[in-house]
């Protein structure tokens, strides 16, 4: 069984304790959360030890009782702020808390105290840089909800089980490739998704689909002063861009829902990006944007589709939105985001989202911002369209929009109808490790070719096409990919005199079945129930 079959067997197990109590999403955010301190003690536990090790000595050796152990304890902690950013003592680790908990198997009462280590780990980075990081982390962790159980002894009895469970998961901290957290929350919608796939707006974007979008924003580069994503969720589209290159200088990003951001910022430390390399921010994008003075070399998304925003007059004054000529409507968004996302985007950058399909035809102020981008700017690089039911929450077809300032082929755009390039699993359609580097592969052979001006063809019959400017002007700038990429069946020519002999066979098999029904009609002297 490998390490992330066995965390879903143990995440199964808890959630099975703690449904009933509570919807999916609420315990979604107690099992992530205790996933998080988990992974801080293990961090803080190797860590120390490490420090110890010329010494002779381990973290758990060290006798606070006495002067000297106090001073190893501080000399610890002095260098855990500075390079972890957070600190533990050894009696608040996790397992330590875990082994209280379970005396001789019965619980053994230890909320009051778990409750003070999680304050704890917040007040050891008070007035050090990475304070703004860990600030609230453990917000969403109530150890006093009444959902958990009516007295403190039964809210006691389920906490020490999530925890038993989640230590005797191996978190294999020396696996760059591991993404606990990242498997947990996907595992966790995938088997609860009528509560915690759909939060607020909130779609969680596939992991597959995070790789299609990474892969597509670091063609041909090996290294990434900076990454962004304005509706950063939980943080792991901004992770999976980290993995298609060999370094990235600095993440950024901005959540609205409070309780995503915290998991953001989890996601980052558990991912040993160090807290000064990373700038999560909790507001609204399109109203407070937080990163606004800044440009981005990759910037990623999978905004909700189609929220509503104020689309307020006065944002025609905002810099974002001024050069277009119309606001995106009032009920969808799709649009302010990719003029935002653009705002923010670097001269020598590329971004890649996630849209609905309808971003690619609709009319009105849309269809005025969609002709600025591909006329007036010339950013459009490439068109891609994805199953349908790909997204866990809705079944809502969808696209991928490319965009750079400084593109390959000025002249031209790339569609591709990915759309029938999937794997069924349960009720969800997947993308495919070979789905994926089709998509890839055709992008690249794009960017590599030498076009004509004038120049369109398909790439693959069926797949994708290169259309020039010019044919998307004459289609009054609707991108609807049908109109690109001809994927007409054929149906099958009809023998008619095939079908002419088989409705002669039908006719006789019916003449001797009327007459066999009439010879028994004849026996028991009652009508025949048709004329012969």
């Amino acid at each position: 069984m490998t390490q992330k079959q066995k965390l879903n067997q143990k995440l199964w197990d808890i959630a099975n304790n703690l449904r009933g109590k509570m919807g999916a999403d609420e315990f979604r955010d107690y099992i992530l959360g205790f996933i998080f301190y988990k992974y801080l003690s293990e961090k803080m536990l190797r860590y120390a030890n490490k420090i110890l090790a010329p010494d002779n000595m381990t973290y758990h050796s060290i006798n606070l009782n006495t002067k000297p152990g106090q001073q190893y304890l501080e000399a610890v902690k002095e260098n855990a702020i500075e390079d972890l950013g957070y600190f533990l003592e050894p009696g608040e680790l996790f397992s330590t808390m875990v082994m209280r908990g379970n005396g001789n198997g019965k619980a053994k009462f230890i909320l009051d105290d778990l409750q003070k280590v999680l304050i704890d780990i917040e007040q050891s980075t008070m007035g050090t840089e990475s304070e703004e990081d860990f600030e609230n982390l453990f917000e969403d962790l109530d150890l006093d909800s009444s959902k958990l159980g009516k007295t403190p002894e039964d809210r006691n009895e389920i906490i020490v089980k999530v925890m038993e469970k989640l230590d005797e998961v191996d978190f294999e901290l020396d696996n760059p490739e591991n993404d606990v957290l990242g498997d947990a929350y996907e595992y966790l919608i995938g088997q609860f998704a009528s509560g915690a796939g759909k939060k607020a707006g909130e779609f969680y974007t596939p992991q597959e689909v995070s790789s299609v979008l990474a892969k597509l924003v670091t063609v041909g580069k090996e290294r990434l002063k900076s990454v962004y994503d304005p509706t950063c969720g939980s943080g792991s589209l901004l992770l999976r861009v980290a993995r298609e290159v060999n370094e990235v200088g600095e993440y950024f990003g901005q959540e609205s829902n409070p309780t995503t951001y915290n998991l953001c910022r989890m996601n980052m430390i558990m991912h040993d990006v160090h807290y000064s390399r990373f700038d999560i921010k909790n507001e609204d994008t399109l109203e407070r944007p937080q990163h606004i003075d800044k440009k981005f070399e990759a910037v990623v998304a999978n905004p909700p589709f189609s929220a509503k925003w104020s689309s307020d007059p006065l944002k025609m004054n905002d810099d974002r939105f001024s050069a277009y000529g119309k606001l995106a409507p009032k009920s969808r968004a799709d649009f302010a985001f990719v003029q935002h996302m653009i705002h923010q985007l670097d001269d020598n950058g590329a971004m890649a989202c996630v849209l609905p399909h309808g971003v690619l035809f609709r009319s009105g102020g849309e269809g005025t911002i969609r002709e600025h981008i591909i006329q007036e700017l010339n950013y459009l690089d490439a068109v891609i369209g994805l199953p349908a039911n790909i997204f866990f929450g809705t079944s809502i077809p969808t696209c991928i929009l490319v965009l750079r300032k400084k593109r390959t082929h000025p002249e031209h755009v790339l569609f591709i109808d990915s759309s029938e390039h999937y794997k069924k699993v349960s009720t969800q359609h997947k993308l495919r490790p070979d789905d994926i580097s089709k998509i890839i592969d055709t992008y690249k052979e794009y960017l590599n070719g030498d076009w004509d001006k004038n120049y369109t063809e398909e790439l693959e019959e069926k797949y994708s096409y290169i259309t020039s400017r010019e044919e998307i002007a004459e289609n009054d700038y609707n991108l609807n990919i049908p109109r690109y990429v001809d994927t007409f069946e054929e149906e099958e020519p009809v023998d008619l005199e095939a079908v002419a002999n088989e409705l002669k066979v039908l006719d006789n098999d019916m003449e001797k079945t009327d007459e066999t029904i009439a010879n028994y009609c004849n026996e028991l002297g009652i009508e025949t129930p048709f004329s012969i």
